[in-house]
């Protein structure tokens, strides 16, 4: 009995000893490694530990497995651990954890897998690390998440359904990073977010399509941002009641750019380029608007919004800047008949101000132009010029020159902009891009040509500009993509070639593309696209070809893309989807929209090839009576079956099954027969006649006992919820 207790005193010993150069508090359950040299994780960490905190380490790799040995684990602590790489199961085992931190590492890319094991995860702190690229499905596995804290990192872009599977995600912190791309559905399946932080980004407009899939949503951080203009309507958030703009580059809002956010409460427009503003249409339940630190000129002009303040009862907090008279006054202590314009200059035409004497070391600034050195950016929007304005400061990153009417940029157009970032010549008539036109533009990244008139490109167009990653030829007159004109940008990731007039993707059009990621051609009248047309963007992952004229899926072109991940061939006339037509891409394709085509009938075998990997599936308003076997979509987090006449009768009893398994909200209902048209899918009694009804149904009596998909998104992609 002696050797027993013995033994028994030994092995509680051996299981509560604390590795060095630990401590450990065995009556609390808590691990302290802290600032050591520690290269791998402890494996003699006591099993019951709930709370292991590792910060100031050099483990560099959290390899996979690494806290199997400590299950009970709810809290990890693991900043600045020179942390680079999160191994795939890096944190499988432990299911009880609620509270990871990674913050102040250097990690880059964060996987599908990396989080993989987290099930009751709430909060995940990625603060200060090198974050470049997320992967879609990489928070896959966070289905309690609450705070996802992405601040201080590297990410430009975010990807459509970067976050899904984050249905209780309550707060998504994105500041400090570098975004200037939002993916359409990059928030999507996001039904339970309240507040977003996309403060101190490089956003040059408001992401107002992204911003309106957060009907939940009640607090926007987007002060320090570039954005110079907020537009008509701008702002769909149905339940947002504080909006932050400060601190951007705002010159003007428009009347009812706020007119779809009902609920705004509170408007933050501090230390902006504001001379001041509309009445607000819409903003009905506005009760402070902040204006601080702009330059307001409280002349007659601004009696409208002054009247405006009154009437709906709405605070203003903010000072004139002119007329001298009036400096200093604040808004709410101004009187009517003191707005006056009688004496003030009449404002000068937006074609040629009055040039101010510059002081002795100011800032050089093209006449007619304003140039903040605080923030870099050069703007003559809108001023009637005929020729492109030089002379801006050589620091300058981003240059605005919308809506002027030049026609053509010649040769060497920018000198001495080494710096220039992102170039916007958006609605200029302009029909040429000469030969050398951006030469000396090292730094150029973004270039804006969007409702331009030209038909044609030269390879020669972009000498000097190699960096150039995002390129917008939206809205012109080309007839065909110019074939060889990226040969020069093999750091093009984007291109943007929507609503133009292009009738065929040829053989060699994208030569030279070898880095492209994104390509968009919708609403152009592409017919066919050559089996050989996408061999050069090996690494393509959106193809967006909505609003064409295909007539069948372009499989043959489809080959020799692996990283295909989002497919759009909506508003095509495809009648007929044969087999196996998405195989070339069925190993990494995730986002498959079909809706809107007229489809007509999809064979058995169509879907040959893909499963679990796809995420979302988009049939919605098509004329097939019937889908194929989808059984093997186990991934599927939405699913639109709307406005298909679906024919319920025992043949589709597999379908219905299926469906309810889902746990999704996928809005099939019956278009025959006449009984029970109309009805959803899921109730129509029609089926209790099939035989074999009865097996499998009592699943459905009990859906908790089934494996839910996903919570249903409260919008589909068009907004509407499914019926």
């Amino acid at each position: 009995q002696g050797l027993l207790l013995l033994a028994a005193a030994l092995g509680v010993a051996a299981a509560t000893r604390c590795p060095a150069p630990c401590v450990c508090d065995n009556l609390r359950a808590h691990v302290l490694c802290l600032n050591g040299s520690l290269m791998a994780i402890p494996d003699t960490i006591p099993e019951l530990t709930k709370k292991l905190d590792l910060r100031g380490n050099n483990f560099m790799v959290i390899p996979a497995g690494a806290f199997l040995a400590t299950p009970y684990l709810t809290h990890l602590e693991l900043q600045r651990c020179k942390v680079e790489r999160l191994e795939e199961g890096a944190f499988r085992g432990l299911g009880r954890l609620v509270y990871l931190n990674l913050a102040s590492n250097d990690i880059t890319l964060l996987y599908q897998e990396s989080l993989d094991g987290l099930s009751s995860l709430q909060q995940l702190i990625l603060e200060g690390n090198r974050i470049e690229e997320i992967q879609p499905g990489a928070f896959g596995h966070l289905g309690s998440l609450t705070v996802l804290d992405l601040r201080a990192n590297a990410l430009v872009y975010l990807p459509d359904m970067v976050f899904q599977g984050l249905q209780v995600l309550r707060w998504l912190r994105l500041s400090h990073n570098a975004l200037h791309v939002l993916g359409s559905e990059a928030f999507a399946a996001l039904p339970a977010l309240r507040r977003l932080s996309l403060d101190h980004n490089e956003l040059q407009a408001l992401p107002g399509e992204a911003l309106a899939r957060l009907d939940g949503a009640t607090r926007l951080d987007l002060g320090h941002n570039p954005i110079t203009y907020v537009a008509e309507e701008a702002l769909a958030m149905a339940s947002l009641r504080h909006l932050f703009l400060d601190h951007a580059s705002l010159q003007d809002v428009a009347p009812d750019a706020f007119a779809r956010s009902p609920q705004l409460r509170m408007l933050d427009l501090r230390e902006n380029q504001l001379q001041g503003l509309p009445p607000l249409a819409g903003a009905g339940g506005l009760a402070r608007v902040s204006l601080d630190g702009n330059p307001l000129l409280c002349s007659c002009l601004l009696r409208p919004f002054h009247n405006w303040l009154a009437r709906a009862r709405v605070q203003a907090e903010g000072a004139c800047a002119a007329p001298p008279a009036l400096r200093g006054r604040s808004l709410d202590s101004l009187k009517p008949p003191e707005m006056r314009c009688s004496r003030l200059r009449p404002p000068p035409s937006p074609a040629a101000p009055p040039e101010r004497p510059r002081a002795a070391g100011s800032r050089q600034c093209p006449r007619g132009c304003v140039c903040s050195p605080d923030f870099h950016h050069g703007s003559c929007e809108n001023r009637n010029l005929q020729e492109i304005p030089r002379d801006f400061p050589g620091d300058t990153h981003l240059l605005d020159l919308r809506r002027n009417t030049f026609r053509t940029v010649p040769p060497d157009a920018f000198p001495g902009l080494k710096e220039l970032v992102s170039l916007h010549l958006q609605s200029c008539s302009i029909g040429t891009l000469q030969p050398g036109a951006l030469r000396g533009l090292d730094s150029l990244v973004y270039l804006y040509l969007t409702d331009n008139r030209l038909s044609s490109l030269a390879a020669a167009a972009f000498e000097g500009a190699p960096q150039l990653a995002y390129l917008d030829l939206d809205r012109n007159a080309f007839s065909r993509v110019p074939a060889g004109a990226f040969r020069l940008l093999p750091n093009l990731i984007s291109l943007h070639l929507q609503h133009n007039a292009i009738g065929e993707l040829a053989e060699g059009d994208l030569a030279g593309a070898r880095g492209l990621r994104w390509l968009y051609l919708a609403g152009n009248a592409i017919r066919h696209i050559a089996p050989a047309a996408l061999a050069p963007i090996k690494m393509l992952e959106k193809l967006q070809l909505e609003g064409n004229h295909l007539v069948e899926v372009p499989t043959a072109a489809l080959r020799g893309l692996p990283a295909l991940s989002e497919l759009k061939l909506s508003q095509n006339p495809i009648k007929h989807m044969g087999d196996g037509v998405f195989l070339p891409v069925a190993s990494s394709l995730q986002h498959l929209y079909l809706d809107n085509m007229g489809l007509e009938q999809i064979s058995p075998h169509a879907f040959t090839g893909l499963g679990p990997k796809i995420r979302s599936l988009y049939l919605e308003s098509n004329k097939m009576s019937n889908i194929p076997d989808m059984s093997n979509f186990t991934g599927l987090e939405i699913l639109n079956l709307q406005d298909v006449p679906f024919h319920c009768d025992c043949q589709l009893l597999p379908l219905r099954r299926w469906i309810n398994k889902l746990n999704l909200r996928v809005g099939a209902t019956c278009g025959s027969p006449a009984d029970a048209r109309g009805l959803k899918v899921k109730l129509a009694t029609i089926f209790q006649t099939c035989p074999g009804w009865g097996r499998g149904e009592a699943v459905e009596a009990n859906p908790n006992k089934t494996k839910a998909a996903s919570k249903p998104s409260k919008k589909n992609r068009s907004g509407k919820s499914p019926a």
